[in-house]
């Protein structure tokens, strides 16, 4: 039997598990012939491993170091991505008046900065706070890659409708309640609803990863998590009861959004690693 750790595998597969670029930029090095397996130019869909030595010339890692990423806190009534639905993407906000005065980065603007500048998490059009862009592959990769388990935490304010009574499936089911409580909500929320947001939900007929939360103050929760379903908090609220009224995403990995005013951006700086 063949060990799959040493089976042969694409280069650009193999260089994107290595950390040196994506499997596209990879791709792209190769056909510019900046690429070498065991000292020889390497050709297209060529297969390797572990053992097999790759080069990478100077001309993809200088590319490579003009790449930006860039970190703003997005408004309500922006989308993550492509404009849908009438909607801005907040890639139309960077701007060069919308850059933080603070941005110490030695970065200069400039509109090529924009191309191939993708969303690494998306954030819904009606929550607010840290989007990451980049055109850094390397970055992508561990942001939002198949295998992140990179921490994403929310500060999240919630209401309370109350649950009715277990379904015949034994789901929990909200009530039709036209009242909820929005002050002192920590008060009346049920602790064993507390430890289901923790762990015990599923969505999309999956189970869902353990995360932390915890009450911040008595009107708004902090939620970590290391992956990011779709609206997944929202969701998460809704099987308990709660509604969320405000989302606010301030940290992903190590890096915060800090005093990163609303509407601005700034660069991510050279010695920052998420």
């Amino acid at each position: 039997m063949t060990d799959d750790a040493t089976a042969p595998i694409r280069l650009n597969k193999r260089m994107a598990e290595l950390g040196i670029c994506s499997r596209r930029e990879a791709d792209d090095w190769i056909a510019n012939g900046w690429v070498k397996v065991n000292g020889k130019p390497a050709e297209m869909g060529v297969k390797v491993t572990p053992s097999d030595r790759i080069e990478v010339d100077k001309a993809a890692k200088g590319q490579q170091a003009n790449q930006v990423t860039i970190l703003i806190n997005k408004p309500m009534g922006y989308v993550s991505a492509q404009a849908e639905d009438g909607h801005e993407p907040a890639v139309s906000l960077f701007t060069p008046q919308n850059r933080w005065a603070d941005d110490n980065t030695r970065f200069f603007f400039n509109p090529q900065q924009l191309r191939g500048l993708a969303p690494c998490g998306r954030l819904d059009i009606d929550s607010i706070g840290l989007l990451v862009m980049t055109q850094d592959g390397r970055i992508a990769r561990q942001l939002i890659g198949e295998d992140s388990v990179m921490e994403k935490e929310y500060l999240v304010r919630v209401a309370y409708h109350g649950l009715g009574q277990p379904a015949p499936t034994g789901q929990l089911v909200r009530m039709d309640d036209d009242d909820p409580v929005t002050t002192n909500v920590q008060a009346v929320f049920p602790p064993a609803m507390l430890a289901r947001l923790r762990h015990g939900l599923s969505l999309d007929g999956q189970p869902l990863k353990p995360a932390r939360v915890e009450w911040q103050n008595p009107e708004q929760l902090r939620f970590v998590l290391t992956e990011g379903k779709k609206r997944q908090i929202r969701r998460m609220c809704e099987l308990v009861g709660l509604k969320v009224v405000g989302l606010k995403r301030v940290r992903i990995g190590k890096v915060m959004l800090g005093n990163l005013p609303l509407g601005q951006w700034r660069y991510l700086g050279p010695h920052e690693k998420f």
